[in-house]
């Protein structure tokens, strides 16, 4: 394949390193109308948005990407469990006690967080909080919990704890302590929704991204074929493991590496397994690619904790996914790569999704 390169724009995270190609190619447009690139970066829901667009007007583009923030925060507002005032916070506090009436669009993304939980038999679950908050890693540093903790903890885990009524579109739990953590999927349905803004406002060239959790490609930069993403190697931030273009899709990854504590030389990471209570061993990190962040929020997490097995089974049943793994290697710093794709795989006909090792 041959793309057009361009100057360098890099987001450099623990999960991922972005490397956004930009500036026209003059060939490819007239000097009297040559595209802007307008770019931001705002902090919410604990890591940094960043919006790379193209249009024509400048100060249209920031006006848009404003708007893209304000969404932002005000999801944050409404999903964190770090806000005691968030309707989750609300919901986490009184569910126990009585239904609690939910926001539609919250309401629906509960309703998809169920349906995720029953198709991975819960390896994505977001009832781990109580869990997140035993290991440490709710506004803490990391701690090893007894075994005694983590049987008490599972007790309150599990999605089957959650019961949604559509019809009065009401949540509430049957087990007290019950504490939901949308981090699993919150970054990417906030993509989504900054994405729906730029398309309403006629943008068709754009780069979102959720810090280290979440991207999605809007059409492509000037004069290339698809957003050129670079994966990072597991061990070191610093050199590449995949490089992929993408043009209208998707892409969430989950590593060991991004938030994870050591203890007398053991390490462990914040991707719980909601079945034995532990973090996941054996995995290094999971890349999914779908049409929106919604669909790869979440199941990034969920592979994760399957792994290779019970991913493969799992993408049997779930078409138009991909997923690569990359696991640990007997030779330290060495990583096997596996790529794994959904038995019924399409990818839509304005899509590019092309992956360059």
């Amino acid at each position: 394949m041959t793309y057009i390169r361009n100057s360098l724009f890099t987001i450099n995270h623990s999960l991922f390193t972005i490397l956004l190609l930009f500036a026209c190619h003059s060939s490819l447009v007239t000097a009297s109308e040559p595209p802007v690139r307008y770019e931001a970066s705002h902090e919410s829901m604990g890591t940094i948005f960043t919006v790379a667009v193209y249009g024509r007007d400048r100060a249209f583009l920031a006006e848009v990407v404003e708007q893209v923030f304000d969404e932002v925060d005000r999801l944050d507002a409404q999903m964190s469990n770090y806000k005691p005032e968030s309707e989750l916070s609300t919901i986490n506090r009184e569910a126990s006690s009585h239904p609690v009436i939910v926001e539609p669009g919250l309401f629906h993304l509960l309703e998809i967080c169920v349906q995720r939980s029953q198709q991975t038999d819960g390896a994505f679950d977001i009832t781990v909080g109580p869990l997140m908050k035993a290991w440490g890693f709710f506004r803490g540093r990391g701690r090893l919990p007894t075994s005694a903790e983590i049987d008490e903890v599972l007790k309150r885990v599990g999605y089957r704890h959650l019961k949604l009524d559509a019809d009065r579109r009401t949540i509430r739990f049957d087990e007290s302590g019950v504490d939901i953590d949308l981090g699993g999927i919150a970054k990417g349905y906030a993509v989504d929704r900054a994405v729906d803004i730029l398309r309403s406002n006629g943008i068709t060239s754009a780069l979102v991204s959720s810090g280290t959790s979440s991207i999605y490609a809007l059409g492509s930069p000037p004069g290339a074929q698809g957003w050129k993403i670079t994966l990072r190697d597991p061990y070191d931030e610093h050199k590449p493991a995949d490089v992929i273009h993408l043009q209208n899709y998707s892409l969430s990854t989950s590593g060991n590496y991004e938030r994870f504590f050591e203890i007398d030389g053991k390490s462990y990471c914040h991707i719980m397994n909601p079945h034995t209570g532990w973090p996941v061993p054996g995995v290094l990190s999971a890349a999914v690619l779908a049409a929106t962040g919604t669909d790869t929020d979440g199941r990034s997490a969920g592979c994760f904790v399957m792994g290779v097995d019970g991913t493969r089974k799992y993408l049997a049943a779930q078409p138009n996914l991909a997923v690569i793994f990359y696991l640990p290697n007997e030779k330290p710093g060495e990583y096997k790569r596996v790529l794994l794709r959904s038995d019924s795989h399409t990818i839509p006909a304005d899509s590019i999704v092309e992956i360059d090792k």
